[in-house]
């Protein structure tokens, strides 16, 4: 069974459309105790980083999170559930993330002539072996919606990097957790066989 947290924001439902397609079993939870008990947690991430983790907070879910992301099982934040994973954002000064990974959200330069947000398809380019990211093929695709990129101080985690005006960190891997900046959810195969994939480490597929 695969948890995925419901915070108040997030996109709950396509997550768990999509993992019913590959028929792993889901649950949107915010109850700690089945959170605990999952084979697996996905943090699902929409909107700001602040409005987000003053949710967290007013739940009193900070811990259980910052526990399930620690607890060896296969653990994944999705676009802005992964942003929440660090410390910080610039969308949001002077509001600590879950600080479960170092590093920074930062918002894109306006300087590049692009558009901000950064919405539709790109390339990603894995950066060394992952076990999430193990079988894509060629520079797959993925479906992004976000105007801030995370920046991971230990680069060692990151495994799959696109350009936007900048290049930044799209993917990140540390044990048995996994960050993606972009959908998976919304990213046709490649993307599904991502799901495919953390549900398979998780033990449900």
């Amino acid at each position: 069974m695969i948890a995925i947290i419901d915070y108040g924001a997030g996109n709950l439902q396509s997550v768990q459309n999509a993992l019913s397609f590959i028929k792993c079993p889901s649950i949107a939870t915010s109850d700690p105790a089945e959170i605990d008990s999952a084979d697996g947690i996905i943090l699902p991430g929409v909107g700001a980083f602040g409005s987000a983790m003053t949710e967290i907070k007013k739940r009193g879910m900070a811990e259980t999170i910052i526990s399930a992301a620690k607890s060896g099982k296969p653990f994944i934040g999705i676009c802005a559930g992964m942003q929440l994973l660090f410390e910080e954002s610039e969308e949001s000064p002077g509001v600590p993330g879950l600080g479960i990974l170092r590093g920074k959200v930062l918002l894109f330069p306006s300087d590049k002539g692009l558009k901000i947000p950064h919405v539709g398809w790109n390339s990603i380019k894995t950066k060394k072996e992952s076990r999430l990211l193990e079988k894509l093929s060629g520079l797959p695709y993925m479906y992004f919606v976000h105007s801030y990129y995370v920046s991971a101080d230990n680069k060692n985690i990151v495994t799959a990097r696109t350009d936007y005006g900048v290049t930044f960190d799209a993917a990140v891997e540390q044990g048995n957790l996994f960050g993606c900046q972009f959908h998976p959810e919304k990213s046709g195969a490649e993307g599904i066989s991502i799901l495919r994939r953390f549900a398979e480490l998780a033990g449900g597929n």
